[in-house]
C-alpha cells in the first residue's frame, strides 16, 4: 500500500513539473515555430530564384531553329558589297539606214546612200571604193563579199521602162544559166558586159578582146567553129574566169571586180593613168570603174548618164574608137 502510494505521489510531481515548464519557457516554443516558417521562406526564395536565374546548362543544350532569312541577307549584303561597279554602257552603234552597204570599214567613212549621186551610192562613195589610190601605197580596196552588194537582180532590172540592161534582154537566160552554175548574180556579169561592149556580141577591142565580155584571146581555146564571140561561149568563159578570180581574191568582190579593168593591190592612180600619154591612150584603167559599176549598173543606173558617175573621167581625154 505505501508502495503504491509513493508510485502514484511520483507520477503527480512528474506532471506537475512538466506543466510548469511550459508555462516557465513560452518563447522556446515560438522559436520553434518561427524556424519552421523560416524554412518556409527560404524554400519560396529558392523557389522565386529560379525564375530569375535560369538554368544556363539548359539555355546552352536547347536547339535554336536556323534563321535562313537572316543567313540569305548577310549573303546577299556580303556579294553586293563585294562585287565590282557594272562597267558603263558601250555607245549604241551607228544606225545604217536599210538599203546601203553595211561592213567594217578600214578605210574611214563608207559614205553610201540610198540612191546614187555622181560620187556615192548604196555600195559606198568613190573615194572609199578607190581607198589608197591617190597614196604612194596604191589602191587598198575595202573587204567586201558579195552577199554584202547592194544590187538588183537581172530580171527585175529588165522590167523597168528605163533600165539600161535592154540590149542585154536577148541572153538574159545565159546569164542566169551560167550565173546560177558558178554562183555569179547574173547582173554581176550583165554589168560587165555594159561596162565593156554595151551587151553586144560583136565586139572586138583595140586589143583583140572579143565578143560581148571582151574575153582576150589566150581564152578561145574551144570556142565552137572558133568563133569566140559566140554568146554562150563567150558568156560562160568569162563568169567562169571572174568566179575563178574572186576565189583567188579570198571573196573580196571589189579586188577581183577591179581586176576586170586591170586593176591590182597597190596600183596608184600615176600608174593607172600613165597610158593617157602614150599611142594607146585608151590602154588607160578607168579611174571611176567600181564606182560605175557597183553604184551605176549593179543599181540599174546607166553610168554614162543622165547622171555621169565619177570624178576622174581620165578617159574622156582619149581619141574616139
Amino acid at each position: 500500500m505505501r508502495l503504491l502510494t509513493s508510485t502514484l505521489a511520483l507520477f503527480l510531481s512528474i506532471i506537475v513539473a512538466d506543466a510548469s515548464l511550459g508555462h516557465e519557457n513560452p518563447g522556446l516554443s515560438a522559436r520553434h515555430n518561427r524556424l519552421a516558417h523560416r524554412d518556409t521562406g527560404l524554400e519560396a526564395r529558392a523557389t522565386a530564384g529560379s525564375r530569375r536565374c535560369p538554368n544556363r546548362s539548359q539555355k546552352v543544350t536547347t536547339p535554336v531553329a536556323p534563321n535562313f532569312a537572316a543567313a540569305k541577307n548577310l549573303t546577299s549584303t556580303t556579294n553586293k558589297a563585294a562585287s565590282t561597279p557594272a562597267p558603263a554602257p558601250a555607245p549604241p552603234a551607228p544606225v545604217v539606214p536599210a538599203g546601203v552597204i553595211n561592213v567594217v570599214s578600214h578605210c574611214g567613212a563608207i559614205g553610201a546612200t540610198q540612191q546614187t549621186t555622181a560620187l556615192t551610192g548604196p555600195n559606198g562613195r568613190l573615194d572609199w571604193l578607190m581607198c589608197g589610190f591617190e597614196t604612194p601605197g596604191g589602191w587598198q580596196p575595202p573587204y567586201v563579199r558579195i552577199q554584202d552588194l547592194i544590187t538588183h537582180s537581172l530580171s527585175s532590172a529588165l522590167q523597168s521602162p528605163n533600165s539600161p540592161f535592154k540590149a542585154c534582154n536577148p541572153y538574159l537566160h545565159i546569164f542566169e544559166k551560167y550565173g546560177q552554175q558558178f554562183g555569179i548574180p547574173a547582173i554581176i556579169m550583165a554589168s560587165f558586159s555594159m561596162q565593156e561592149s554595151g551587151c553586144n556580141p560583136n565586139t572586138v577591142g583595140g586589143g583583140g578582146e572579143q565578143g560581148m565580155m571582151q574575153i582576150t584571146t589566150d581564152k578561145c581555146g574551144g570556142a565552137p567553129g572558133g568563133n569566140c564571140k559566140d554568146p554562150d561561149f563567150n558568156i560562160r568563159t568569162a563568169t567562169k574566169f571572174f568566179a575563178d578570180t574572186l576565189a583567188s581574191n579570198g571573196g573580196n568582190i571589189l579586188t577581183s571586180i577591179g581586176a576586170y579593168n586591170g586593176f591590182y593591190v597597190g596600183l596608184t592612180k600615176e600608174k593607172a593613168f600613165a597610158a593617157r600619154w602614150s599611142a594607146c591612150c585608151r590602154c588607160q584603167n578607168n579611174g571611176d570603174y567600181l564606182h560605175q559599176f557597183v553604184n551605176g549598173w549593179l543599181q540599174n543606173i546607166n553610168a554614162y548618164g543622165p547622171i555621169k558617175l565619177g570624178k576622174y573621167f581620165n578617159l574622156d581625154v582619149c581619141p574616139a574608137h
